[in-house]
């Protein structure tokens, strides 16, 4: 189903907890949806992608399932939202930003992390509007 949450794995690997999305370029790129490092989550660049690899159509729906998506990683790995530190926004259109910043609101208004939001020309798929990253420090 394109709402489902896409299922979260963890594995060890080099010493480190590791988390997997299902991402198809996970394996490909070798990289991990997000990794563990003592008390640091590091989450990597995560697009809006539904489980059934659709997009969906709106920039704020993307920006929903992209944080959906990094809100279960975190959770994998021992974290809550309320660890989040630090947010980066890639983005293709900052004229539409206010869609973004709305959805990253709901999810961080009372946690308020540090963010960055940039303007890039294109991201991993065309389908792709925005990518987002996050850091959290569990304590």
């Amino acid at each position: 189903m394109p709402g489902e949450a896409p299922p979260v794995t963890v594995g060890e690997f080099a010493g480190r907890r590791c988390a997997s999305s299902g991402s198809p370029w996970e394996p490909v790129v070798g990289y991990s949806r997000a990794v563990r490092a003592g008390d640091v989550i590091a989450v990597s660049g995560t697009v809006g992608l539904n489980a059934d690899r659709s997009y969906p159509e709106t920039l704020a729906e993307q920006t929903r399932r992209a944080l959906e998506i990094i809100q279960h990683a975190v959770e994998a790995l021992g974290g809550t939202l309320a660890h989040v530190i630090r947010t980066r926004i890639f983005i293709i259109d900052i004229s539409k930003a206010a869609e973004a910043t709305k959805v990253h609101g709901e999810f961080f208004r009372d946690i308020r992390p540090a963010c960055s939001m940039v303007q890039v020309s294109r991201l991993i798929d065309d389908r792709a509007l925005i990518e987002i990253e996050a850091d959290a420090l569990v304590v």
